[in-house]
């Protein structure tokens, strides 16, 4: 007899797995509360490394079935998600994504299925890095600063340095100028 698991993630802590197991028995699964795994961890984190999800493959058998929402509950790159979905076929266990019709991933037409989707979504992954350094670099260009503010404006960095160069001691420059010894010393380390 085979025993139905589903694996239920979210990214982070401020979401909730609640809709997932709700879809999932919505579709007609029932699954005990012991065999749906839930964990928050990022989608970018490789399915094996995650411990719910590793847990999870111990315990599955030949014959079990695992149940998930959608595509990216497993990971967001297409070689993890394959890689799981082959690993838990070699093993002997079907694994069904319910965004997709319910379709079995390790069957032919879910493997085809499911290598197109892994793909256009790396695929717009991919846009959406190129978008966002294309504008990080637009923005350079047009004068904009990445990163923390300076803590000492030129001229205090100009005054600072007078002052260690007069002697003065870290501490006090840094007393001096309400900031930090270590403001201070990697002042004096760029000179």
């Amino acid at each position: 007899m085979s025993r139905v698991f589903a694996y239920c993630r979210v990214s982070t802590e401020s979401q909730t797995t609640d809709n997932q197991v709700q879809e999932i028995k919505n579709a007609g699964f029932t699954i005990t509360e012991a065999r749906t795994i839930t964990e928050t961890i990022s989608g970018s984190v490789a399915a094996m490394e995650r411990k719910g999800f590793a847990k999870l493959v111990d315990r599955m058998e030949v014959g079990d079935v695992l149940v998930v929402t959608k595509l990216d509950r497993l990971g967001r790159n297409a070689m993890d998600v394959r890689a799981s979905v082959e690993r838990l076929e070699g093993m002997g266990v079907r694994v069904h994504c319910l965004a997709l019709g319910g379709v079995d991933l390790t069957s032919a037409a879910g493997k085809m299925t499911m290598g197109v989707l892994a793909a256009v979504a790396e695929f717009e992954r991919d846009l959406l890095i190129e978008r966002t350094l294309a504008g990080q670099e637009r923005a350079r260009k047009d004068g904009v600063a990445f990163g923390r503010p300076l803590a000492l404006s030129e001229d205090q960095r100009t005054a600072a340095l007078a002052q260690l160069a007069a002697g003065a001691a870290v501490a006090a420059v840094a007393r001096a100028f309400k900031t930090s010894r270590q403001t201070i010393m990697r002042l004096r380390g760029t000179n």
